[in-house]
């Protein structure tokens, strides 16, 4: 470092607290716990790993690829800290999916679960150094190296992390997330829930490859509390785990409700003794009676519902005590955000109205990896817009109403319909087909995919075959509905928000 003002980053964040409390266990996992004392020096290892085997400079990129477990949360913030920006992918992509990423981001080195051998085999061809993300191979490679201090190379505007999502043209685009951004925002969100402190134990159920599951999940570690992972996501052993009454905060998204809901009234005595000081939810919206249930199941003053982006980070969040008064409100501004609404005009919306929503906080992305023309579309002099349309009402909360972008969201993960049209392109007999979401009571939104044929021959097998070949399992149609033509504008528009009626 060459500031005399240390960065704001995760990993010496981490350090810090580990010297308060090298003892205490930071992270419970079914393979392994770590004290703080060695997640802190575990982390040190990766960072010198980096610099001295893989040759990382800041700057360059790395590719992560794995599940949940200790070791991401080491190699996350290992990687960073040695100035490396760290590419998380979700490991249930395909190899296809994989390897564009790879063209785009152009990693130095990817890191890898060992159990992901398809997708290994596929990395090979790049030439590119592949390192496991665990076992005996990863533990003598980090064993080389010295823990007791950490080498941090990164500045606070450097970037931390990308994390990939897709656009209207179906093509991924990486957004990158700074040092400053991702702790200023984790600060805040302890403020804002109250359940990070150095007595609160957190339960981990969401993807670390997603920003949202990482920052949760990372929280805790900042300030000395204890992260679980969860191994076992089934509703029954999530409420049984918060009814052993060591667990504090927890992470959901409106799946996990419905699985909740589906217990019935046997869900109430599971969870009996339960200690949350927060229950919240992101990553879609929450259906109304579902917040009803939560609040009946888990008791008042501890559900939080927020709304952002991965550009922008949280931009809303609505507290418990407005969640059944405010109906499909996503809530007032969170710390250190600033929020606009515009018409189609550009003009500002003042007082109650609906129009595009702009947002500007220290959290705002450093911009689309390599697309400049995006990056500019996306910011207007510090003001971030992703497409959505929101109105805000007279008490100054804000319901969104719709979205610019086509985004599907199943079961918490985004999901881009030109990707999914992408894969059957080739597909014998196919003349034109799009996707939608179709609201569905489990997933939020199931994936629909609609075609027009070209004779009678049934192409279904053939359709859900190039799904299987190209997608990763939760971006696949669950249902595909033959029809004559596709809606369309007289000007041959597709109307995407005509297809989910069909099928009904």
């Amino acid at each position: 470092m060459t500031d005399a003002v240390p960065a704001l980053t995760i990993a010496r964040s981490i350090v810090c607290a580990a010297a308060r409390a090298p003892r205490k266990r930071a992270i419970c996992a079914p393979s392994r716990d770590l004290t703080y004392g060695e997640l802190a020096s575990r982390i040190a290892q990766v960072a010198a790993l980096a610099a001295e085997e893989a040759m990382l400079t800041r700057g360059d990129l790395a590719l992560l690829i794995a599940p949940n477990c200790p070791e991401y949360i080491e190699l996350v913030a290992g990687l960073s800290a040695s100035g490396t920006a760290v590419v998380t992918a979700n490991p249930m992509l395909s190899p296809p999916e994989i390897l564009r990423i790879v063209e785009d981001c152009q990693p130095r080195a990817i890191w890898i679960d060992p159990d992901l051998a398809e997708t290994r085999d596929a990395l090979a061809a790049t030439g590119l150094p592949v390192f496991a993300t665990r076992g005996m191979d990863y533990e003598a490679r980090i064993a080389r190296y010295d823990g007791a201090a950490l080498a941090e190379r990164a500045q606070g505007e450097d970037c931390f992390g990308i994390c990939y999502t897709s656009g209207t043209t179906g093509k991924p685009k990486g957004v990158m997330i700074s040092h400053r951004s991702r702790v200023l925002t984790i600060h805040a969100m302890a403020a804002e829930y109250g359940c990070f402190g150095p007595d609160d134990h957190f339960l981990a159920l969401t993807p670390l490859c997603h920003g949202a599951g990482f920052a949760f999940a990372v929280a805790p570690l900042l300030f000395g509390g204890t992260t679980t992972l969860a191994h076992d996501l089934k509703a029954p052993a999530i409420l049984a785990r918060l009814a052993e009454g060591d667990v504090t905060g927890l992470f959901i998204v409106p799946t996990h409700a419905k699985w909740f809901l589906e217990l019935g009234d046997t869900a109430s005595a599971m969870v009996a003794g339960h200690r949350l000081k927060a229950l919240i939810s992101n990553a879609a919206a929450m259906p109304q009676a579902h917040k009803r249930h939560l609040v009946d199941l888990f008791g008042e003053g501890l559900y939080h519902e927020t709304y952002g982006s991965t550009e922008g980070g949280i931009v809303t969040n609505i507290r418990p005590q407005d969640q059944l008064r405010k109906h499909s409100s996503v809530g007032t501004p969170f710390a250190n955000m600033e929020i606009q609404l515009r018409d189609d005009e550009g003009n500002l919306v003042e007082g109650a109205g609906i129009g595009e929503l702009f947002c500007r906080s220290p959290y705002v992305f450093n911009g689309y990896l390599g697309k400049p023309e995006e990056t500019k579309a996306a910011l207007s002099d510090g003001w971030l817009t992703v497409g959505d349309v929101a109105r805000r009402d007279e008490e100054g909360f804000y319901h969104i109403v719709d979205r610019k972008s086509d985004l599907i969201i199943s079961g918490g993960l985004n999901v881009y319909p030109k990707e999914i049209e992408q894969a059957a392109e080739a597909v014998p007999g196919l003349v034109e087909g799009a996707a939608a979401g179709v609201s569905d009571a489990e997933w939020g939104e199931a994936i629909h995919y609609y075609y027009v044929a070209s004779g009678p021959d049934d192409i279904a097998p053939l359709l859900n075959d190039a799904f299987a070949a190209n997608l990763a399992r939760y971006k696949r149609p669950k249902v595909l509905v033959r029809i004559d033509e596709l809606p369309r504008s007289p000007a041959g528009k597709l109307l995407r928000n005509q297809l989910s009626p069909m099928a009904k």
